[in-house]
């Protein structure tokens, strides 16, 4: 069952040059204790469409177009004050970098304490005391006096496990991590990775995984949809998607990844062509000037999302996917 269905979304950003749509006509859901992968290169849109979900928008940016529905409820359509009660309550997020996401100035058991007294009404006692629990949830040891720590005295990996415990203390039904690896080492990346998972399956949450980065999605990820000068291009089953990529695009980024056993002297793949600008994106495909496999329909005209023929949770936006050629 699905918890969150975003349909053709559309969020601009007027500017003196124009509108941008910096997402243009998503579509995607996340079903129940789901991780869902939403990945894409550096501007194709996946935060700006996290934000949108969580009427995190600063002006001038605005959702033009579409429905977001988290449990039934379209959320677009709701107050500021009924969105402040489903953000962090409902719905979590975790930003990409925690330094920049927590209160310099408070220590971190405060700021998990506010999210709690901010949707429930309990005591500080009760809360402070939950507070450190969640913190000994998230693996951060001692947490009884790192709950009196300010951000600055703890590394980047606990930092970010402050913020999952922020996001989590309230039991969220989904929780949105936007690139939660991407300031940390190797290691931390994949422990962080491991307590998400770990959390998934503890608390039955739903999981919107925001990244750029094709090996977080295999390690993680059930399902997920590719981004492209944001739009979605193609959505499948994450061993579906690795095995057989249709969308030019998803196997160019799938090629562009180095393999330990390739031992070849050749250059590693690369994508030709740079992305457009989305104030100069056509009526047709955004990818067409850089597919080798591109027709004249393609830069004239807009392929629609379509589902792929026999297999019924995997979608394409593309006139000829690769299975064609």
């Amino acid at each position: 069952m699905a918890l969150l269905e975003v349909q053709d979304l559309v969020t601009e950003f007027p500017t003196r040059a124009g509108v941008v749509r910096a997402v243009n006509g998503v579509t995607f859901s996340v079903d129940e204790g789901e991780i869902l992968a939403v990945v894409g290169e550096s501007g194709s849109g996946k935060s700006v469409t996290a934000l949108s979900i969580m009427g995190l928008l600063q002006d001038p940016g605005h959702i033009a177009h579409g429905s977001i529905t988290f449990d039934g409820r379209e959320l677009s359509a709701l107050s500021d004050r009924e969105m402040e009660e489903v953000r962090g309550n409902q719905i979590g997020m975790i930003f990409q970098e925690p330094m920049t996401s927590l209160n310099p100035v408070y220590r971190v058991g405060d700021q998990i304490v506010e999210a709690i007294l901010t949707h429930e009404k309990i005591g500080k006692k009760e809360a402070w005391e939950r507070a450190v629990e969640m913190l000994r949830v998230v693996g951060i040891p001692s947490p009884e006096e790192r709950a009196h720590d300010f951000p600055h005295q703890m590394s980047g990996g606990m930092r970010q496990r402050v913020m999952i415990a922020m996001a989590l203390v309230c039991r969220p039904k989904l929780l949105i991590a936007d690139e939660p690896t991407t300031a940390l080492d190797v290691t931390i990346q994949a422990q962080i990775l491991d307590l998400i998972y770990r959390l998934r399956d503890a608390y039955h949450m739903a999981v919107l995984l925001i990244t750029h980065d094709l090996g977080v999605v295999s390690e993680v990820a059930d399902r997920a949809v590719v981004m492209y000068c944001g739009r979605t291009v193609e959505e499948a089953p994450v061993a579906e998607l690795f095995m057989h990529p249709h969308h030019p695009y998803t196997t160019g980024l799938l090629q562009s990844i180095p393999r330990l056993e390739d031992d070849s002297s050749e250059r590693l793949y690369a994508i030709e062509g740079t992305v457009p600008d989305p104030l100069e994106v056509g009526e047709g495909c955004p990818f067409a000037n850089r597919c080798a496999y591109a027709a004249d329909r393609c830069r004239s005209e807009l392929p629609a999302l379509s589902p792929v023929p026999g297999e019924g949770h995997r979608s394409i936006r593309c006139f000829y996917p690769l299975e064609v050629h």
